[in-house]
Order: structure tokens, then sequence, then C-alpha cells
């Protein structure tokens, strides 16, 4: 089995692991592929959103997977939700020595599933949000 079929494997265990923290106002998880660290990896994160009127502010963490190696990070985003529509807004994330600013995107599935996007200056990633 490749890495990427490990790391495909690997992400929908851990979103029906983590789906009963999706019922949980604020609670979430996500799960990312993307290129951060000058490779490109799996990120397995959860965090939890602070709402007001449309607005979030999101702290998470999560850990990095490639090629066998695994780290840690950390990021905030601040976003607006557009009613039935996206979610809008820019982060910051957190890992090795810089922190890596990038703009978001995530459009509805289901009530509580997004498919996401994150892209700034080397940090590109696509994924799903379980909750928040």
């Amino acid at each position: 089995m490749s890495y990427r079929e490990k790391c495909a494997i690997g992400a929908a265990i851990a979103m029906l692991a983590i789906a009963p923290a999706a019922h949980a106002e604020g609670l979430g998880a996500e799960v990312n592929y993307g290129r951060a660290q000058g490779d490109w990896g799996a990120e397995l994160g959860a965090g939890y959103a602070f709402d007001l009127a449309g607005f979030s502010l999101t702290p998470s963490a999560g850990v990095y997977l490639k090629d066998g190696d695994t780290s840690i990070y950390g990021r905030v985003e601040a976003t607006y939700t557009l009613p039935a529509a996206a979610t809008i807004g820019a982060g910051v994330r957190f890992s090795g020595d810089d922190p890596r600013p990038y703009a978001t995107i995530a459009m509805p599935l289901l009530p509580k599933l997004r498919v996401k996007g994150n892209v700034g200056p080397k940090y590109y990633a696509v994924g799903m949000t379980l909750g928040y």
C-alpha cells in the first residue's frame, strides 16, 4: 500500500472516530492534504470555534504526516460565514520556524460537513471539515 493510500485511510478513520464531536457546538475536526513545510503530506487536526453573528475565531492544532515523519502544527483562523453559501477568511499556520498566513474558503456539503481549501505563501491544502 502506498503512502498516499495509507494517508487516505488514516484520514477516513480519523473522521469517523471524531464524528461524535461534531454534535458538540463549536468543536470540529479537519483532514487535509497539502504542501506545508516544504513537502506534501496530510494534516489531521481539531479545534474549537468561537462564534458571534456569523464571525468565527477558531484556534486548532494537529499533526502533519509526510513520508513517515510526523510533526505538530497549530493555527488560528478568523472567518465569516455567508448564510447557505460559503465560509471565507484568513488564518495563520504555525509549524517549524516560520508562521504561514493563508486565505481559506469552505463550502457546505451537509449541515456539519464542508469541503475546504487553504492557500498562502508556501502553504496549500484541500480537505474536509467536520463540526464547528
